[in-house]
């Protein structure tokens, strides 16, 4: 896993990377997902292929074309054809009506087959078995035979031509099975109405309402699977209606309303209060606060004023401003974070690829189960083993049918992931959304993940007589000069303030020492300990409290005004306001907390000290972050990395699963597994939280799934007949293996109900 990171950071030519999405039709059961990822994976180019059952949709990425893709599918016994619609709302309309189509389909075979099942079964019931005995009985059956054949052509025939095109190909799944049970009940069923003199008394029984009912019931199980299904869908669904329809261009001094297509890059647009954020852009005219929540999971607004960020599907609250387009399309941030999540909802963790496998050849055994009862009631049967055994073995076949195993995993990924986007976590793969359950050591970024990762002004302690406007009007304006960063926190703080810098004169920096100017004849001077003692200023009233300062994580910087000391600055990266509670949430988890800085040692203590993190490595180069991520993974540590910035790269590469701040750079966000939309760690808890749920949710259904198939199997070959003479009937198990995918989808749209604990 880690390598496949590394080498996504190398550059990849485009047309290797190329991505072809498929709609798959015919697909019935995880073991046809198996078969269809083989087949496009054995061509030529094809780099991957991951197929998502609950939305019958493939991505393929690598240099291939359409035509080869689609060749493939339709030689392995589907149909498939290329995704056209335009955008990622287009899609989902398409596959909203195409999934309403087939619902409505469904339903109407469903009626037709329980409108002769239903009075067939009832009728049964009424007179107790259905035997053939005389003339009247044959005539009388042989036409019902014949409404059961209709049933089977008009409802069923999907099940059988799947059986078919599986059969030609040499394999086996769950229309297999379907087809088996109800053809073998109706075939014996006609042998008993034409030839009954060949059967003994005692097994001359007809079984046509099993047929009927078996294919309504299945059908039925279908139709609300493909009903609840759609319920997954709604995390994209909230996306996409966060995108602006329209936006409204200013062209030759006029604002022009345009369709949000027809955005072009550094196209001027004015938004106004209460409008949505058209396209990803930079403020260059007013000022407002912007409600980020939807993307970010933060509630507050965010102030934006020139030179500001703001992104497509954001929401003005206040001011108007004109903004520059600097994305457009599908470059936005929000087409991205769309993609990505489809994209993770489309891909499989390792517990889904172990239900594929294993359903690959469940189906196969089952027959073979099957054809073993039927020959154990042939020849230990009762008088009327022939009967028995068409009776176990259809409803072997029936019972194990694999749809509900199939479903299992993609239904709680799509769901999981969609929850997690909702939070402002977004996953990029299966995988990540699995191993992120099992983290059992965090690694921490200081600057700029665990703190703000801009310094600002904390402390302002002012010798006697000094006034606090004018010390910090004279440091910023002898700052303005400089490009360090923390004269940069010194500018913004005056400009918070209402403060303007003046011009200075005779400006020069002392390296490694600080700074001096001279302003309105006044000599400055702002530096640290050792300028002070080389010009001999006497600072002995403020070394305790400066020392003290330090040892809090904060750099004190001397200000003198005419060889006299007037000020100590002190100036830090201050920590984020809820990463001691989030840091909090995730050692109550019992994840161990280290944390990485290449800020020296002190300041990194004090850090560690005040967010109650007890292990921690400083003064560290990019490569030994990446080190520290092996070793601790060699100690048979699950290590997540969290950082925010090009340095955290090659860590978040090589750990199991990479965290990057969204707030932080592309590289990074590129490098990692899992990006958190907001700077707050409480992201991290939460995206532990749904990992943790939603690998949960797949247990729960592989389990029922499994423990359903493997107790089902036995009871419908009838090892309970001997001690209690119960046998299952096939309508039963119809009626259970439908509703079973049922169970499944539900159980999956539970965790659209999650809410991680409270902070």
């Amino acid at each position: 896993m880690q390598q496949g990171k590394v080498d996504a950071l190398n550059s990849v030519n485009a047309a290797e990377t190329e991505e072809h999405q498929l709609i798959i039709d015919g697909a019935s059961c995880a073991s046809c997902v198996t078969k269809i990822e083989k087949a496009l994976r054995a061509v030529k180019g094809v780099k991957s292929a991951d197929m998502n059952f609950a939305q019958r949709s493939v991505i393929v990425t690598g240099n291939v074309k359409d035509a080869s893709l689609i060749t493939a599918v339709e030689i392995a016994g589907y149909n498939a054809k290329v995704d056209t619609s335009g955008s990622e709302e287009e899609a989902l309309d398409e596959k909203e009506k195409a999934d309403w189509q087939y619902y409505k389909k469904l339903m109407r075979d469903m009626t037709i087959a329980l409108l002769l099942g239903v009075p067939l079964m009832i009728y049964g019931l009424m007179i107790g078995e259905m035997t053939v005995n005389t003339t009247g009985e044959r005539i009388g059956w042989l036409a019902v035979g014949l409404a059961t054949l209709g049933v089977m052509y008009f409802s069923g025939k999907h099940f059988y031509i799947g059986a078919w095109n599986s059969l030609k190909n040499h394999s086996a799944n769950m229309d297999t099975l379907i087809a088996l049970g109800t053809g073998t009940a109706w075939v014996y069923s006609m042998v008993v109405v034409a030839v009954p003199e060949l059967l003994p008394q005692m097994a001359r029984h007809v079984y046509f309402e099993a047929t009927a009912m078996i294919i309504g019931l299945i059908n039925l199980g279908l139709a609300l699977e493909v009903k609840a299904r759609g319920k997954t869908s709604e995390a994209i669904k909230r996306l996409i209606g966060l995108q602006a329809k329209t936006a409204r261009v200013v062209r030759d001094g006029k604002d022009i309303d345009i369709p949000i297509e027809d955005v072009l890059l550094n196209d001027l647009i004015r938004v106004r209060p209460g409008e949505k954020i058209s396209v990803d852009g930079l403020v260059v005219e007013g000022h407002t606060a912007v409600d980020e929540s939807m993307l970010t999971g933060e509630p507050m607004p965010v102030e934006k004023s020139d030179g500001d960020k703001v992104v497509a599907g954001t929401i003005n609250k206040s001011g108007s401003v004109v903004f520059k387009a600097t994305r457009v399309g599908k470059d936005t941030a929000l087409a991205q974070i769309i993609n990505m999540v489809k994209r993770a909802q489309n891909s499989k963790p390792p517990i889904g690829r172990l239900a594929d496998v294993i359903s690959a050849y469940f189906v196969p055994v089952i027959m073979i189960i099957a054809v073993l009862s039927a020959l154990a009631w042939l020849n230990f049967g009762p008088s009327s083993a022939v009967a028995f055994a068409i009776v176990s073995a259809t409803t072997v076949l029936i019972i194990a049918c694999p749809c509900a195993l199939g479903l299992a995993t993609p239904m709680s990924v799509m769901v999981g992931v969609g929850k997690a986007a909702e939070a402002g976590v977004l996953i990029r793969n299966g995988e990540a959304l699995q191993t992120a359950s099992k983290i059992t050591t965090m690694i921490l970024d200081k600057t700029g993940t665990i703190t703000e990762g801009a310094p600002k002004v904390t402390d302002l302690l002012l010798a006697e007589g000094q006034i606090r406007q004018h010390v910090l009007m004279l440091a910023a304006s002898i700052e303005a000069g400089s490009e360090h960063p923390l004269a940069m926190a010194i500018l913004e703080s005056a400009k918070e303030q209402g403060i303007e810098a003046r011009r200075v004169s005779a400006f020069a920096s002392i390296a490694g020492k600080g700074v001096e100017a001279v302003l309105d004849d006044s000599q400055l001077l702002f530096g640290n300990e050792k300028l002070m003692k080389e010009r001999s200023i006497d600072i002995r009233a403020f070394i305790d409290r400066a020392q003290t300062l330090a040892e809090e994580a904060k750099t004190p910087m001397y200000f003198a005004i005419n060889n006299k000391i007037a000020a100590v600055i002190a100036v830090a990266d201050p920590i984020k306001t809820d990463s001691i509670e989030a840091i909090k949430r995730l050692q109550s988890n019992g994840i161990r907390i280290v944390m990485l800085t290449g800020d020296n040692r002190l300041t990194a203590k004090a850090i560690a000290s005040k967010v109650g993190i007890t292990e921690f490595v400083a003064e560290v180069m990019p490569e030994d972050k990446a080190n520290k991520v092996a070793q601790l993974q060699k100690e048979g540590e699950i290590v997540g990395m969290t950082g925010d910035g090009i340095n955290d790269a090659p860590a978040l590469a090589h750990a199991n699963v990479g965290f990057a701040i969204g707030t932080g750079t592309d590289v990074a966000i590129e490098s990692a597994d899992i990006t958190l939309m907001r700077g707050s760690l409480h992201g991290l808890a939460d995206a532990i939280a749904v990992s943790k749920a939603t690998l949960t949710n797949i247990k729960q259904n592989l389990f029922g799934a499994f423990i359903y198939n493997v107790a089902g199997v036995p009871i419908a070959a009838g090892i309970l007949y001997p001690f209690f003479g119960l046998l299952l009937s096939p309508i039963i198990a119809g009626a259970a293996m439908a509703f079973s995918s049922l169970t499944v989808v539900t159980n999956a749209n539970r965790l659209r109900f999650f809410k991680a604990k409270d902070h």
